[in-house]
């Protein structure tokens, strides 16, 4: 590996502790030194990578933005939301991501708003011709709210449950749910039998 990719490496892993430590302790409550020993690396390199802790997070915000962007046409518009294979990267991969999301909600970062308005425009575009007694737009915030909610919530919904929201278990139960509680007429082109395929199939696969 070269000079460059072990930079890269490095400033992927501090910003993936830094998400860490900002799920746990908030932006008020998370310090380059923690940032840096979660990483394994010297504060040094840290502000080297970032410059201060407000840029930090920024990159993080960021990271959050570019994953639900490429996860939602990965899954959505390239066909793959009934994939388990997909399905299992997927929850591989959110739960760091979801935390911080959570956290970032609750204290009001700037990106968290951004999120919540690229999920609302993502979600009224599949809504755009799906009848309804509210609007498409109405319904989509509502929508985008309740599956947020979760994320907020999640340590009071993994207690309800008996199993960690973010676990594969959890996941799937709620995914599952979700499809129960939301009318069929509300998600398009078949897609709630797509995605229940996909969690059997997962449901089914052998655990790593």
């Amino acid at each position: 590996m070269d000079v460059q990719q072990d930079d890269l490496t490095a400033r992927a892993r501090i910003r993936d502790a830094a998400m860490a430590e900002f799920a746990e302790r908030g932006l008020a409550g998370t310090t380059i030194r923690a940032v840096a020993e979660r990483a394994g690396v010297s504060p040094a390199l840290v502000q080297h990578h970032f410059g201060t802790k407000q840029r930090l997070r920024e990159a993080c915000d960021a990271h959050v933005v570019d994953y639900l962007r490429r996860e939602a046409a990965t899954g959505i518009d390239d066909g793959l939301i009934d994939d388990p294979g997909y399905i299992a990267s997927i929850f591989r991969s959110a739960p760091p991501l979801l935390r911080y999301l959570a956290r970032a909600l609750v204290d009001g970062s700037p990106a968290a708003a951004g999120i919540f308005d690229d999920m609302v425009a993502l979600t009224e575009s599949y809504l755009a011709d799906v009848p309804g007694a509210a609007d498409a737009r109405t319904r989509a915030v509502v929508f985008t709210a309740m599956r947020l909610g979760l994320t907020v919530m999640h340590d009071h919904v993994s207690r309800g449950l008996g199993v960690d929201l973010f676990s594969r278990e959890g996941s799937t139960r709620v995914a599952n749910a979700t499809l129960d509680v939301v009318a069929p007429e509300i998600i398009p082109d078949g897609m709630a039998d797509r995605v229940r395929t996909g969690l059997d199939r997962f449901g089914r696969e052998e655990q790593p």
